[in-house]
């Protein structure tokens, strides 16, 4: 049985946005913990994240942005001019790593070295639009890495599930007219950013490739679950992806400072299984799982450590 990617590394913990910012180093210490209370070693195996280089970034974001997104960075300003991402003299390099990690799992998963893989980096960045930084994300991670997959791997469809508590508006942007990536979501509404609608469901070619599941505060495991069960599931029937991401936020959780639902970590177990059954009937098990959201930090060990436990079940 092969064994289930982990991209790691204290250089993670050096984008710091402020003491009081809820997306604190803090998060990686808590993701990690979890992992180890509830993963054997020999079930885990570590892979050294990389440095994305700008052409990887430029797979979904302007040039213009990624330049703007470095000079805000070098010149010290506390946050980005585009949006509500507050950031440190190294957050360009550290959201460059997030980046790198990530395209790492994609290689490993493809390459048979692991079946699946979870990438406990930071920055997180769903809410990173192509042109535009904003709510705490900088670079969109698994935007980037699906169209990494596509480019180096030679596949056609990947679906990004999305379970973050906030609508990952970055993600839905840069796939918003693409028929190749179907972009799901399960999030609060009304909330931040403000979209997500279930009305929203793409445009042109990509006209019904965005598949979103507004819910309410208080929504909670019957929800989720049924949203996965009875949307994702036969949507996935006729998309057939070849390679499976999520953005796997866990401010979903009863106790976070910021959202507003109801979920467990077993409840986030439940819904991997989801998605690992639909990467194994359609994609050969290939998936990657990287962090987005999740703030209290006792909350993020419990359902990060039962969504690894399960990704890496035998």
């Amino acid at each position: 049985m092969k064994q289930t990617g982990l991209i790691c590394g204290t250089i993670y913990k050096e984008h710091m946005p402020g003491k009081a910012h809820p997306e604190s180093p803090a998060r990686y210490d808590a993701a990690i913990k979890g992992i180890a209370e509830k993963v054997t070693g020999d079930r885990i195996l570590k892979i050294e994240p990389r440095q994305g280089t700008e052409k990887d970034v430029a797979l979904c974001h302007t040039h213009e942005y990624i330049e703007t997104a470095r000079q805000d960075i070098l010149s010290g300003w506390g946050s980005l001019s585009t949006g509500d991402t507050d950031v440190c003299e190294k957050s360009f390099d550290i959201a460059l790593m997030a980046v790198g990690g990530v395209l790492n799992a994609v290689d490993a998963v493809f390459d048979g070295k692991v079946r699946n893989a979870f990438c406990a980096v930071r920055p997180p960045g769903h809410h990173a639009t192509s042109e535009r930084g904003m709510g705490f994300c900088i670079f969109n991670n698994v935007a980037i890495a699906a169209r990494y997959a596509q480019k180096k791997h030679g596949i056609e469809r990947v679906l990004i599930a999305d379970w973050d508590i906030h609508h990952g508006n970055g993600t839905q942007e840069i796939f918003y007219e693409d028929p190749s990536v179907f972009y799901f979501s399960t999030h609060m509404w009304p909330f931040y950013p403000g979209t997500g609608s279930a009305g929203e469901k793409g445009t042109g070619k990509g006209k019904g490739f965005t598949l979103n599941c507004p819910m309410a505060a208080g929504s909670g495991r019957k929800e989720y679950v049924d949203a996965f069960n009875e949307k994702l599931v036969p949507a996935m029937k006729s998309f057939k992806p070849e390679f499976v991401l999520i953005s796997a936020g866990f401010d979903g959780m009863a106790n976070d400072p910021i959202g507003r639902h109801l979920m467990t970590a077993l409840d986030y177990a439940e819904l991997t299984g989801i998605i690992m059954n639909i990467a194994s009937e359609y994609a050969g098990e290939k998936l990657v799982s990287s962090l987005e959201g999740g703030y209290n930090l006792s909350d993020l060990t419990a359902a990060v450590g039962a969504h690894v436990e399960y990704l890496a079940k035998k």
